[in-house]
């Protein structure tokens, strides 16, 4: 059983090693989580009689070695053991109107009493059923996705056993809640589906050599043994590498959620060609915090004084994002939509790119839209028309700027 687990794994891209599976068998064999004797009609606990959660906490501890892979174990662990990828895409949206609710349901201990419930797979593959066929909003009824009503998928109403879509909890009888998922870091493992994105950025290029004595010299090796009456001797020197330092900030969640793929690929090939690269996220536009893990954004933050403090104007300024929100989010003391910003992000933008004289930012939003976009506008304003697309025409020209 286990064996195809570790298969599904790797099927995920997840860099789980042979190694670690056999620590994982090894801790379940002396019994770090024991089998358990599940209570009658228990439907959360395993075949074998071990508890899905501990042993889902349990295989994460051993075979995840990075915060930023949690997102694709999650998604592979539930493909395995639930079906969840074969059964309905839990990252699909769902119109905003069908979860809109106006009424609220009120049933009496009989009526709620007489709701059948629903088994687990059951529950899934109503679920994939009726996304395939809902095509409207419904509200008051027992079979859609909608609210105020009895079926098992949506919010406001009741139902013993189901899928909260949307909405708050107000029965706890959910099995599973269908959110907006929290902001995801940005893979830097990600692989390229071109390496035309790595040609680009090699465009913005300082090389130095610097480090351990590790690389032959074979100019100066041939001089000096010809010197030496031929006896060779063998001279060493440092590795060239690109010293170019780069400090990334990268827009996360809301309308940048479609252009991830695009721009994983873009920082995955950063990583690879800038030896010296900072990065940080932002949410829409940067203001008085920025974060590194996106999980925590909220409780590990990072002051942007402390930024600009921290990175020498030496480093290339590179902002990655569509620069679509309100006019207020970037003009107006408070237009944040996530807190209560004291400055405005226009202020935060000004200090940024005037520590940073090297400053580009790159847009994946196609640049024929540029122009009906108010706050595009704005942020091309601010950063004194340095805004390009991400096209590889676009990087390279990002590239051939930062490279002056």
């Amino acid at each position: 059983m286990l064996i195809d687990f570790f298969y599904t794994l790797r099927a995920a891209k997840l860099p789980v090693s042979v190694k670690e599976f056999l620590t994982l068998l090894e801790a379940l064999k002396l019994g770090v989580v024991g089998p358990k004797t599940p209570p009658a009609g228990d439907d959360d606990s395993t075949p074998s009689g071990y508890k899905l959660e501990d042993f889902y906490f349990l295989s994460r501890a051993t075979l995840v070695k990075d915060e930023k892979h949690y997102d694709k174990f999650d998604r592979a662990f539930a493909a395995y053991f639930h079906g969840v990828e074969l059964v309905t895409d839990f990252t699909k949206d769902i119109p905003l109107e069908w979860l809109q609710k106006t009424l609220e349901l009120n049933l009496t201990p009989e009526q709620k009493a007489a709701i059948e419930k629903m088994g687990w797979d059951e529950l899934m593959e109503t679920l994939k059923k009726r996304l395939e066929e809902q095509k409207e909003r419904h509200e008051g009824g027992n079979k859609w996705v909608g609210t105020g009503g009895t079926s098992p998928f949506g919010h406001g109403g009741y139902n013993p056993q189901g899928v909260r879509i949307g909405g708050a909890g107000k029965n706890k009888s959910a099995v599973k809640v269908w959110e907006q998922r929290a902001y995801r870091d940005y893979d830097d493992t990600q692989e390229l589906g071109t390496r035309n994105i790595k040609v680009a950025l090699r465009r913005l290029r300082k090389f130095a050599r610097e480090g351990h004595v590790e690389e032959l010299d074979l100019d100066n090796t041939i001089r000096s043994t010809a010197a030496n009456a031929g006896y060779l001797d063998i001279k060493m020197r440092p590795e060239r590498h690109n010293n170019v330092k780069v400090l990334l900030l990268m827009d996360v969640g809301g309308t940048m959620d479609e252009h991830i793929a695009r721009v994983e690929e873009l920082f995955s090939a950063a990583k690879t060609e800038f030896k010296h690269l900072e990065f940080y996220y932002f949410h829409n536009c940067v203001y008085d915090f920025v974060w590194k893990n996106n999980r925590r954004r909220f409780a590990e933050k990072f002051p942007t004084w402390d930024i600009v403090r921290k990175y020498n104007k030496d480093y290339k300024l590179i902002f990655i994002g569509d620069a679509t929100m309100s006019p207020y989010e970037i003009l107006q003391p408070g237009g944040s939509v996530e807190y209560s910003n004291e400055e405005a992000g226009a202020e935060w933008l000004g200090r940024l790119t005037h520590a940073y004289p090297q400053f580009a930012w790159i847009n994946p939003e196609p640049q024929g839209v540029w122009q009906y976009r108010q706050s595009i506008s704005i942020v091309q304003q601010l950063m004194s028309q340095r805004m390009f697309p991400m096209t590889l025409k676009g990087l390279e020209d990002a590239m051939r700027l930062l490279s002056k």
